[in-house]
């Protein structure tokens, strides 16, 4: 073990470069978190906006940070919140809802400024192809829209 550690690790970390280090990260934080990005708008495009009949627009960085807003949908002046939360599979959903109840003021905040609520939308893979965890929500958005229009 000694000769393992002291030689053969030692040859190999030696042989790494710098072009090595910034291959691994560009392959598993840059690829991936754009990875996961694609999936989102993919969830959010390809499926919310035709179920909804209506524009989905990215959410700007500002409501990102204090609202915890990742799209919108713009009703009458006012506006809905959407917050995608992909999930690696269902196991994962209980800590999404986890963060869910940190979020309730930052998303209460975007509502009374903007008149909509913020919904939570979870995507998760199943078949290799991406889809909406939590259908129900839809209805939840259909609604608010309603009042949103009635206003």
């Amino acid at each position: 073990m000694y000769i393992k550690i002291s030689e053969v690790i030692s040859a190999e970390i030696e042989e790494i470069t710098e072009e090595d280090c910034i291959e691994y990260m560009v392959k598993m934080v840059i690829d991936r978190t754009f990875d996961g990005y694609m999936t989102e708008i993919k969830t959010i495009y390809g499926q919310l906006e035709k179920i909804l009949g209506v524009k989905i627009h990215p959410a700007p960085d500002e409501w990102d940070r204090l609202y915890a807003v990742d799209f919108y949908i713009k009703i009458n002046g006012n506006y809905i919140g959407l917050q995608i939360k992909p999930a690696g599979g269902v196991s994962h959903i209980p800590q999404i809802f986890k963060e869910h109840v940190f979020q309730k003021v930052s998303h209460q905040k975007f509502t009374e400024k903007y008149g909509g609520k913020v919904f939570y939308v979870i995507s998760i893979k199943e078949g290799g192809k991406k889809r909406i965890y939590n259908m129900e929500v839809i209805d939840e958005i259909k609604h608010e829209m309603e009042r949103l229009k009635g206003k």
